[in-house]
């Protein structure tokens, strides 16, 4: 996924953007040079989305909008609206999906999570998707980059929160998935308790060794996704190791997904 440097343009306040290419190329998703970017976290999140021709599917947070990219690029005849909170950042999401030719298909609108109006485009949605910011308030290192810091720390909304409101706009047997790091599985499961079954637990672990014996919260990334107003039990899985020992290559395991672009099986 490296970066392809592109001439500035303006978009939206961003001068200096450039073109990375995912899922082998067949994926055009534009970027900040300097601020918040776009890793492997959307492309694995895309691929445990459990999409199907014709369902409405929201991205909650797009970022950069690789997740919705990559998702559209794999499962043809689906509608995405990305929402996200810095104007900047949709704009080049925008411009993003005109470049791969999907501006029918996925729209990218500025909007906060919290205040989303309460219209039937923002009801009942069949899958939703996101990527919520990773550190706490207070803990850990914010980035000096506004962008990157508004993106990586949670500000105004907690993850509980985060995902009670991403609950209120699934249609009833509908999924939530998300990618999280893996010591926060224990908030994200508090919070989906009582609201979604058949909760699957999908670590990501660093290297080699995953298997029953780890602790989930020993792993790099979690991947969680359940269906609303299920009532039946979870399954946690291995998983999958992102390299290989020694040199650090990613896995063909990981590659199935980085680059060949496959769905991830957590859900039937």
């Amino acid at each position: 996924m490296a970066p392809i440097e592109t001439a500035p343009s303006d978009v939206d306040g961003l001068t200096a953007h450039d073109e990375t290419r995912l899922l082998n190329g067949r994926v055009v998703c534009l970027q900040p040079k300097a601020g918040y970017r776009t890793a492997i976290d959307p492309v694995f999140l895309a691929a445990a989305v459990n999409a199907k021709v014709g369902e409405r599917i929201l991205d909650a947070g797009s970022g950069t909008g690789a997740a919705s990219l990559c998702l559209a690029a794999r499962v043809d005849g689906v509608q995405i609206t990305g929402v996200e909170i810095q104007p900047a950042y949709a704009a080049l999401s925008r411009k993003s999906a005109e470049l791969n030719g999907w501006s029918q298909r996925i729209r990218f609108i500025d909007g906060d999570l919290a205040s989303l109006p309460t219209t039937p485009a923002f009801r009942e949605f069949d899958h939703i998707m996101t990527n919520p910011p990773y550190m706490q308030t207070g803990r850990g290192r914010t980035p000096p980059d506004s962008g990157k810091a508004r993106a990586t720390v949670e500000t105004d909304l907690g993850l509980s929160q985060w995902i009670s409101l991403c609950t209120r706009m699934i249609r009833s047997r509908g999924t939530l998935t998300l990618i999280h790091r893996a010591d926060r599985l224990e908030h994200i499961m508090a919070a989906m308790a009582g609201v979604f079954g058949q909760i699957v637990v999908y670590p990501l672990w660093p290297g080699t060794g995953a298997g029953s014996d780890q602790r989930p919260d020993s792993a790099s990334r979690v991947l969680v996704t359940g269906r609303k107003s299920l009532n039946s039990p979870g399954e946690l899985k291995s998983g999958l190791c992102l390299h290989n020992p020694g040199d650090g290559s990613y896995t063909a395991a990981a590659q199935s997904v980085l680059i060949d672009g496959n769905a991830l099986s957590l859900l039937t």
